[in-house]
């Protein structure tokens, strides 16, 4: 059985670790203020809390999303995204790295975010592309358990009624 009873959904049910979406988001959730904002370095919106306490130099993530230079999901040869392994500075994994979002050209964030490290994908979950290209996770248990036969009586008076309003014969 997959972690989520869900047909699909998405990455941050996998995240590993806090995520903030704004400066003040993290303030709020940790009562501190985020560190400034290193322009040197990309957009970190997570952050490992047992990362300062290691004594190694750099830590190994195993799932991460893999992504191209722009930040768009790559393929594998079956067409589907998938993970990698990511080794990241034990400093910078241990902090966030929280744009002030100031403006929409601010400094440092011309280049993608890094990747938040995941949990492995149970054996009933995998990772697909979905509407738009976004990387969600699909339960192949409840996908084909819930797959619809067709139009349901519901779907065919919806049509119905749009065919009604566009003045088209039904």
């Amino acid at each position: 059985m997959a972690a989520l009873p869900l047909p699909k959904y998405g990455l941050d049910k996998l995240y590993l670790f806090p995520y903030f979406q704004t400066r003040a988001q993290y303030t709020q959730a940790t009562g501190e203020e985020p560190p400034p904002f290193d322009e040197q370095r990309p957009p970190q919106y997570w952050y490992d809390p047992e990362a300062l306490k290691s004594t190694k130099r750099s830590l190994i993530y195993q799932n991460v999303l893999a992504v191209n230079e722009k930040g768009v999901p790559l393929q594998d040869e079956n067409g589907r995204p998938f993970f990698e392994p990511v080794v990241v500075l034990r400093q910078e994994a241990g902090t966030v790295n929280i744009p002030l979002a100031l403006a929409a050209n601010e400094p440092g964030t011309e280049v993608p975010a890094t990747q938040p490290p995941l949990r492995e994908l149970d054996p009933e979950e995998e990772l697909i592309f979905d509407f738009g290209g976004i990387v969600m996770v699909r339960n192949k248990t409840l996908i084909e358990s819930n797959a619809p036969v067709g139009f349901t009586p519901q779907d065919r008076e919806l049509l119905k009624t749009i065919a009604r309003k566009l003045n088209v014969n039904v």
